[in-house]
């Protein structure tokens, strides 16, 4: 009888790129485009450079790609750097509930160096990477964030295994034992967020999606009903304590869910969670020409689950602030931006910032959109002014950049320049972002230098 780690392991072994929808394609490269840009950005934060200090450098050997940090690692040493720098500014693209590019593009851009794989082979690992984490999250009814599991770091390792595993080549039989390796290195919390150890989730998850592929890769062994076993996988982070396990449930393979979910590019550097009230605070300012002083209340109205994410109320330093819609609202208000500019120790701790905190006012709802992202089906804004006049702002449902509302080519190279020059040359950047756009081209990925 079929079942879903036999199901899940013969779609990525036999996987054909060319039954693949051209906008499903066009979601993997956006993800590789928006997540390299980002990797640059953060490639000199204290975070990387810390976990840089736990990866083992593999000086003048080919066979191991180099990292944004400037130094050569073994595949998944790089990988693990390139994550915690891909995501320590979250400023990385988001679907699933989670971060999938995040983690599978360090994870597929260092495996492809190290068995010299193309663009073709990358964009189609990123596809199984996906589509298995989409197919498996469609089997939960709950959000894992609600009992404190991050996504990214749960169903993100299982879908670098499978992309790491489908670089490989390796057949149903050990990709099934990849996935299961996977399962048991599968881990993260969401009381970590705000804090450096949440850009380690997706280091860790990239990494640990290589490792996985390689053991099954020469006969290590897991067990084969590891994801749908009463104590398996799906059963163990259930937040609802009821996913469905009927194989037949488990449609990989007979819908791209990665053509209707999509990747939702970010504006700004915060949680997801923040970024559809930023678009409508911005916008109220604009509109209405806000002072700060002159605002008594923000209020926002957001999701529950939102919310939960959102720990930091009353942030002291640039990382709580990324998880504050206190913050989120008052950078808005006060500087008509939330930018990487803002997120600073220092931006956070002025004065004004710090007082406007005190004046927003934050309710959620226990309402779901019911789509990939654990959002209520709309997020309010509206200011109240010391006069008593009250702006209201339309309900926003999707914001800015996603994939019911994305930006055009022109609007992504921008982003990607502007966080790649951080790190490169105008010239290179610009270089870079072309290659990068037309990567299914690219017949070896050691070509695409990162540095």
């Amino acid at each position: 009888m079929d079942s879903i780690t036999r199901k899940a392991a013969d779609f990525v072994a036999r996987f054909d790129g060319a039954r693949v929808p051209a906008r499903a394609r066009h979601a993997a490269r956006i993800g590789f485009v928006d997540c390299v840009g980002v990797m640059l950005a953060g490639a000199g934060e204290p975070a990387v450079r810390l976990a840089a200090t736990i990866a083992s450098p593999v000086p003048g050997s080919n066979e191991a790609p180099v990292a944004v940090d400037g130094q050569r690692y073994g595949a998944a040493e790089a990988a693990f750097v390139n994550g915690v720098a891909a995501h320590v500014l979250d400023f990385d693209d988001v679907a699933l509930a989670g971060h999938p590019s995040t983690v599978l593009v360090p994870a597929i851009l260092a495996e492809a160096h190290a068995l010299s794989a193309s663009g073709e082979a990358a964009i189609d690992a990123y596809l199984v990477g996906y589509e298995l984490w989409a197919h498996l999250a469609e089997l939960e009814p709950g959000h894992l964030h609600d009992r404190g599991f991050h996504p990214t770091a749960v169903m993100g390792t299982l879908a670098c295994a499978a992309a790491a595993a489908r670089l490989r080549r390796l057949g149903p039989g050990e990709t099934a034992h990849a996935l299961a390796i996977a399962a048991s290195l599968a881990a993260g919390l969401v009381a970590n967020f705000g804090s450096m150890t949440k850009s380690l989730h997706a280091g860790r998850t990239a990494q640990s999606g290589i490792q996985a592929a390689r053991l099954a890769s020469v006969g290590y062994t897991g067990s084969l009903d590891a994801l749908e076993h009463r104590t398996g996988f799906l059963r163990a982070f259930s937040p609802s304590g009821a996913p469905d396990l009927d194989p037949a449930a488990f449609r990989i393979g007979e819908e791209w869910l990665v053509e209707r979910f999509g990747v939702n590019i970010k504006r700004y550097p915060t949680c997801y969670a923040t970024h559809r009230a930023i678009d409508a605070m911005i916008d109220l300012a604009d509109a209405h020409d806000l002072a700060g002083e002159a605002v008594e209340t923000i209020h926002v109205h957001t999701g529950a689950t939102q919310r939960l994410m959102l720990r930091n109320t009353r942030p002291k330093t640039g990382l709580e602030a990324k998880f504050s819609m206190e913050f989120a609202m008052a950078s808005a208000l006060l500087a008509r931006r939330v930018g990487l500019t803002e997120l600073t120790d220092a931006f956070v701790g002025r004065p004004d910032i710090q007082a406007m905190l005190e004046r927003v006012d934050v309710t959620a709802s226990e309402e779901s959109a019911g789509t990939d992202m654990p959002m209520a089906p709309h997020d309010l804004v509206w200011v109240t002014l010391r006069d008593g006049t009250v702006h209201r702002h339309a309900p926003v449902e999707h914001a800015r950049g996603s994939w019911q509302r994305p930006l055009e080519r022109a609007e992504l190279e921008a982003k990607f320049r502007d966080c790649a020059e951080i790190r490169l040359s105008s010239e290179r950047a610009a270089a870079l972002f072309a290659k990068l756009w037309d990567i299914e081209s690219v017949g070896d990925l050691r070509d695409l230098a990162l540095n």
